[in-house]
């Protein structure tokens, strides 16, 4: 049997209701997709200031290890300067003390050599030796040791001596240059004597002649030999003791 509704419209009760389930799920389908797109629509702009936090979050990390290595830098740059300080300073005490000490040694020897000059002469020769050297050399071979070594034996047995030192060239060579060897080639002696047999500074008056004293000619390689060399004296000016005075014959 067929009912009939108003307004003219025929409609079977069987085909109504599979019509409104369908009508019902194309509802929920609507309405599921409104209900994403408005939740789509409202967590996006949080997601977008998340994101947006979380990079700036990342960009302050990165900015403040960067000033962290920055400090870190200026304060080992800060610390290496100042232990750069530390030791200019306390290189220029070194030094300050050396020039001192070395400019009380110059006026001592000044002093010493003034009073052996003024009593130059009354000092006689008790030994000497020479040492010679190698082309521009200014070291002491194992056969000028051996010669000092000699020579130095008798220090010991001495009293109020000085060590007459005399440095000299052959003529190659300009007369500073000359001047300059000469002294080094008695310093390097006088080093020697010094450090191997403590003797004081005051004992030796040391000269540099470079080539104006040529103990034999320079046209000849075994002259120019020659005249590379240190001479050493041994002097004292201590008188020979008297004979002891005979005892008086007595009276008869």
């Amino acid at each position: 049997m067929a009912y009939r509704f108003g307004f003219g419209t025929g409609l079977r009760i069987g085909s109504v209701v599979p019509a409104l389930g369908v009508a019902a799920l194309v509802l929920a389908g609507v309405t599921g997709c409104a209900t994403k797109n408005y939740v789509r629509t409202q967590t996006a702009p949080l997601v977008d200031h998340t994101n947006k936090l979380e990079d700036e979050t990342a960009e302050n990390n990165r900015n403040i290890k960067d000033v962290d290595q920055r400090a870190q830098a200026g304060i080992q740059q800060a610390q290496t300067s100042a232990n750069t300080a530390t030791t200019n300073a306390q290189t220029a005490q070194k030094q300050a003390g050396d020039a001192e000490t070395a400019a009380n040694d110059v006026v001592h020897r000044a002093d010493s050599l003034d009073q052996v000059v003024k009593g130059l002469d009354n000092y006689k020769s008790m030994g000497d030796v020479s040492v010679t050297f190698g082309f521009d050399k200014a070291n002491l071979t194992k056969d000028d040791k051996d010669q000092l070594d000699q020579f130095a034996g008798q220090f010991g047995s001495a009293n109020s001596y000085i060590l007459e030192v005399t440095g000299g060239t052959d003529s190659t060579g300009s007369a500073e240059y000359n001047y300059a060897l000469s002294n080094r080639r008695a310093d390097t002696v006088v080093q020697y004597l010094a450090s191997k047999y403590n003797v004081p500074a005051h004992r030796f008056y040391l000269i540099g002649i470079g080539k104006d004293q040529e103990v034999a000619p320079n046209n000849t390689r075994e002259g120019r030999q020659k005249n590379r060399r240190v001479e050493i004296r041994m002097l004292t000016n201590m008188a020979p003791q008297s004979a002891q005075a005979q005892p008086a014959p007595s009276a008869n």
